[in-house]
């Protein structure tokens, strides 16, 4: 799952790696708003907020969204950084180290939700969230040649409404009917992606409101507990 990458992937493997991945930012998305009020992943909404706060002058609101925005950045800058690195050096498992430094840093970004008192309590986790949810998307991104877009949904409501219609004029014959089988899969993959978010979210709050940060570790050792394997399945090879 987080060893092949690009045209050597199947379909199969990419709905799986999305409905965890997918998942996971769904509950920590949520979770994060439920305890601080603001999204880690949604950039879209984010920029908007950034933009508002300057134009109406409050430079302390303007600056924490600019904050989150470049933490994002940041995440999606490290993660490249790395999977650059792994492919000069031919390791299979970059994409699994990946994973493993998100599951690792959530899990600590879960202690400190438990752990550190107030205001550091909400920088560490509005910045932090936001860097592992840029992190965890440019690794899905280059991983499936941009087919697996797991932090926000925005790309993946689009792709769907695109299958949808195309899915629509194939069974009006004004499409060939051969183009349905890859249509079929791109609209299994963009809907499950959706749902895993939807539903990641749900199970995020829900579990944020009995055990607060220790959902968070539970979902980091979810996540290092996928790519422990995987990547000893590279050094077995």
């Amino acid at each position: 799952m987080l060893i092949k990458e690009g045209d050597e992937r199947t379909v199969a493997v990419d709905v799986r790696l999305a409905s965890i991945l997918a998942g996971v930012a769904g509950a920590v998305n949520a979770a994060g708003f439920h305890a601080i009020g603001y999204y880690s992943a949604n950039m879209t909404g984010n920029v908007s907020a950034l933009s508002d706060y300057i134009a109406s002058g409050n430079f302390r609101l303007a600056l924490l969204y600019g904050g989150i925005v470049i933490a994002f950045i940041s995440g999606a800058w490290a993660s490249s950084l790395m999977i650059n690195y792994g492919r000069r050096r031919k390791a299979k498992a970059v994409y699994a180290y990946s994973v493993l430094t998100e599951g690792t840093l959530l899990a600590l970004f879960g202690l400190a939700d438990l752990w550190l008192p107030g205001i550091h309590r909400s920088v560490v986790l509005i910045i932090g969230l936001s860097f592992l949810m840029g992190l965890q998307n440019a690794s899905a991104t280059r991983i499936s040649n941009a087919r697996v877009r797991t932090t926000h949904v925005s790309g993946m409501a689009t792709d769907v409404g695109i299958e949808l219609a195309t899915l629509f004029d194939i069974k009006r014959g004004v499409e060939p009917e051969e183009d349905w089988p890859a249509n079929r899969s791109r609209l299994r993959l963009h809907t499950t992606t959706i749902l895993a978010f939807v539903f990641g979210g749900i199970a995020g709050v829900l579990l944020y409101g009995y055990i607060a940060g220790a959902m968070l570790v539970g979902a980091g050792i979810l996540l290092v507990s996928i790519a422990v394997p995987e990547i000893h399945k590279t050094r077995r090879r």
